[in-house]
């Protein structure tokens, strides 16, 4: 598995560049490594698609924040483009105010000899996944349907009938773009704009296939393999990039966004990658001491309750809490012991406790140990 590099490096600036200094080094590499100047190279195609990925990335604030903070593993299955299968079309279609500023009057062509011609791209979709806390220790592959547009089988998703019944079209002769030309005082002036006969798209449909009629796309489902890490929390979004609704006669496809939920656990409580449980115990457990199972997400532990524990108590199961996003470190489980106090005793019962209540073992005598409930408080937060 090729490890990928990271993107701050590749465009060749540090994390803290700003939008304008991302564009000007991704214009500087996508200038060095354009196609049309490393004609059969497939080195130089690599790296200007590397060059895309990592600034549809780093331009993007929402997805640079999660790159920033989990690393590519944060931006899910997908990084807007998803290597193998990008495609000059795809680049072209998300960058091309970039790439009509670079080689508007340089001789390049932005799309490889194929003028400006459009791209249609589909719109993304959000769905959102509960996982449970097992889930989230573990990591999980879920499969999931989604109902969404699909390209249509009949045509190809070309929108034409037996996916071939269209002609170049005769305005833009197949480029997809419109040149004209304005005098002004300061001389003419060249301005090019998305042909109005054909939307940009550079032919016309002169069948149109009778099941999408002529849109290439139709409503339909799909069974998506979601690979979701462990260490997720509520509200997280992953991308999957090309899973969202298709685009009409072919474009590119939008993405799949999905929002994590966590399923309610029927006794333990997050806190970050924490985990709290209240335990209860008897006066007599609390004075003599005794022995308790606890749940945590794998299964139980038995925990020591040492005589004369206090109300209050927290006990502090090291690494039985959840992982840490990326991250080999697990979080905690804390567990907080409370004392019972009966609510209603037999005569024999109280008759007891009157007894005991003027034993001097029976007075609060706290010390220093004896922390008060700020003391604990503070104390546990400090080892968070």
């Amino acid at each position: 598995m090729t490890t990928k590099r990271d993107y701050y490096e590749i465009l060749g600036v540090t994390k803290n560049a700003g939008e304008a200094e991302l564009k000007k080094a991704y214009r500087q590499m996508a200038l060095k490594y354009h196609p049309d100047k490393n004609p059969g190279n497939k080195a130089a195609e690599e790296k200007f698609k590397e060059a895309a990925e990592a600034y549809e990335v780093l331009s993007n604030p929402e997805k640079r924040q999660k790159y920033d903070q989990f690393g590519h593993a944060g931006l899910g299955n997908g990084a807007g483009f998803s290597g193998a299968g990008m495609n000059m079309d795809d680049i072209f279609s998300h960058f091309g105010d970039i790439f009509g500023d670079m080689f508007g009057g340089g001789g390049f062509s932005s799309r490889g000899g194929r003028g400006g011609r459009r791209v249609n791209r589909g719109t993304n979709l959000r769905v959102k996944v509960k996982l449970t806390l097992e889930d989230i220790l573990k990591g999980v592959e879920k499969k999931i349907k989604v109902n969404k547009y699909i390209s249509c089988s009949d045509c190809s998703g070309t929108g034409a009938k037996g996916g071939s019944s269209y002609s170049t079209c005769s305005t833009c002769r197949g480029t997809g773009q419109v040149t004209r030309v304005t005098n002004t005082f300061l001389g003419q002036m060249q301005t090019a704009s998305a042909c109005p006969q054909c939307g940009g798209e550079g032919h016309t449909i002169t069948n149109k296939c009778n099941t999408c009629f002529g849109n290439g796309i139709v409503k339909g489902e799909e069974i998506i393999s979601l690979n979701i890490p462990a260490g997720v929390a509520e509200g997280m979004q992953l991308s999957v990039s090309g899973k969202g609704n298709a685009a009409a006669r072919g474009g590119v496809p939008g993405d799949l966004i999905v929002v994590i939920e966590e399923a309610e656990h029927p006794e333990l409580i997050r806190d970050g990658d924490n985990l709290l449980y209240e335990h209860y115990i008897t006066i007599p457990e609390a004075a003599l001491g005794t022995t308790i199972e606890v749940p945590t997400v794998e299964g139980k532990a038995r925990v020591k309750i040492e005589a004369g524990t206090q109300a209050g108590k927290v006990l502090r199961l090291k690494g039985k809490g959840l992982p840490s996003l990326n991250s080999y470190s697990r979080g905690d489980l804390l567990v907080n012991i409370n004392v019972w106090t009966p609510q209603n005793l037999t005569k024999e019962e109280k008759a007891m406790l009157e007894k005991l209540q003027n034993s001097p073992n029976f007075k609060p005598t706290p010390g220093h140990k004896d922390k008060n409930f700020f003391e604990r408080m503070r104390e546990m937060f400090k080892h968070e």
